[in-house]
């Protein structure tokens, strides 16, 4: 990681980086540094403790998690830390992300995750929420999302 990495986006299995890459696209587009770390919840729960309770000061300012089925990697990130998290379902299983969404939409309170659509759009809105987030402290990327917000409404 470097300087400039401000977002981690966590999957859980290798087979779920397809989708990591529409928001890997995304964030880059808005000049974002990020690294993407395959860490599964229920595979490597002490390799994801020890990820997400360093990652503020590691530098990160933001997680985004992608998790299908049962869908725990959200919310465990979620429990561990202070910093934002952003929970993608992934279309996976008999309900497509269906049961994903449930699960990462319904955190207890005080575990808070900001739950994005299934899929791509999903996986491109986490990187737009993650900008605004960041963009509260930075004037550059405030007016790249500007830009960004325009250019959607000419389309």
């Amino acid at each position: 990681m470097n300087k400039r990495t401000q977002v981690a986006i966590l999957v859980g299995s290798k087979s779920d980086l397809p989708l990591a890459q529409e928001t890997e696209q995304w964030l880059a587009d808005f000049e974002l540094g990020y690294e993407t770390r395959v860490i599964s919840a229920h595979k490597n729960p002490a390799g994801l403790r020890e990820f997400v309770s360093t990652a503020r000061e590691a530098g990160y300012q933001v997680i985004i998690a992608m998790a299908g089925l049962a869908a725990h990697l959200p919310g465990v990130a979620s429990s561990l830390t202070t910093l934002p998290v952003i929970g993608v379902p992934i279309p996976a299983g008999p309900l497509n992300g269906v049961d994903a969404l449930m699960s990462i939409c319904q955190m207890p309170a005080g575990v808070p995750v900001a739950t994005m659509g299934i899929g791509k759009w999903g996986a491109r809105n986490a990187a737009v929420l993650a900008a605004e987030i960041l963009a509260l402290n930075d004037q550059n990327l405030e007016k790249r999302l500007i830009k960004f917000k325009e250019s959607l409404a000419q389309k």
